[in-house]
């Protein structure tokens, strides 16, 4: 069996084990698409990419992306992971300005900033939920309808239905029915506002998930950024109860509540907070001089293991 560079990543974080974990097979030639479903569900994270030569001329890499449950045509944080353990690993790109990923959704755009990678969020296409479906999720959730203060489909390849809550301990203490979301088939991502710019406490109790860590549950880095959004993604229809942190859920939302002005430009969003976690997203949207808007969703990556792979 063929030996292939490996590495595991740990993103939107500059702590190793405090982001959310990527599998990178960084050579994915001649893998058939039925090997590279069962080496997601044995890694058993939230998503395993395999990188490939791309087949679009402008293109650094193609990156196919694979949850336990199936493949995606796109995802925020196997993007940015995926991009650091390339460059990690020597790839070199063809503009000294940005890096071009080739996935399903089409060709993403990656930028440098600093010690963080960011990328272009592909646009997105967003419609209003029907009230029964609305209410069926708010049921789930354990939510009233006094918390929900705005709802949308988001579909930026992944569709989520996002909500805004009326504050960020709303959002904290949600204690959802998995099993009903699995039913309804919808992958679910809530947002709320913090009032005070602090640094969101781990509450690693908080939830059904977490209280698996116990009283191992991890300290949060001491030097952990300020956050002006908590925000929790479930996605038990493809087998994650709870998403650590999600880029494509990030930036969908990020363009959404911009454009209704529920947030401001710019803005940093913590995610993973009940699962012991302490994830940051960095959310920038841009215009440029012929009044079109392009959002970077930005966050800095980790390598936590480097070797090699028998698939």
């Amino acid at each position: 069996m063929p030996t292939r560079p490996f590495k595991q990543v740990d993103v939107f974080t500059d702590q190793p084990y405090f982001g959310n974990p990527l599998a990178v097979v960084l050579d994915g030639s001649g893998l058939d698409d039925a090997a590279m479903q069962r080496f997601a569900q044995w890694t058993n994270l939230s998503e395993t990419t395999f990188v490939l030569p791309p087949t679009a001329p402008s293109a650094d890499y193609q990156v196919r992306i694979f949850t336990p449950g199936g493949e995606l045509p796109f995802a925020g944080h196997p993007t940015l992971g995926s991009c650091h353990a390339w460059l990690q690993a020597g790839g070199q790109p063809k503009s000294k300005d940005h890096i071009v990923q080739q996935c399903q959704v089409g060709l993403v755009a990656i930028r440098r900033e600093g010690k963080r990678l960011a990328f272009a969020a592909p646009p997105l296409k967003r419609s209003a939920p029907s009230p029964v479906v609305l209410a069926q999720v708010a049921a789930a959730l354990g939510l009233k309808a006094q918390h929900i203060v705005a709802a949308q489909l988001l579909d930026n390849g992944p569709v989520w239905l996002g909500l805004l809550l009326d504050g960020a301990d709303t959002v904290l203490q949600l204690e959802p029915d998995h099993l009903a979301l699995k039913k309804l088939g919808l992958k679910v991502g809530v947002a709320g506002t913090h009032t005070a710019q602090e640094a969101p406490v781990l509450i690693a109790r908080a939830n059904r998930e977490a209280r698996a860590f116990g009283s191992r549950a991890p300290a949060a880095p001491a030097d952990t950024a300020t956050a002006d959004f908590e925000v929790r993604a479930f996605a038990a229809p493809i087998g994650i109860q709870e998403d650590p942190v999600t880029g494509s859920l990030n930036a969908s939302l990020a363009q959404w509540l911009m454009a209704e002005g529920h947030a401001p430009e710019r803005y940093v969003a913590a995610q993973g907070t009940c699962l012991g976690r302490a994830g940051r997203v960095s959310l920038t949207r841009e215009t440029s001089a012929d009044g079109s808007t392009q959002l970077w969703v930005g966050g800095e990556s980790v390598t936590c293991i480097d070797g090699n792979v028998e698939l």
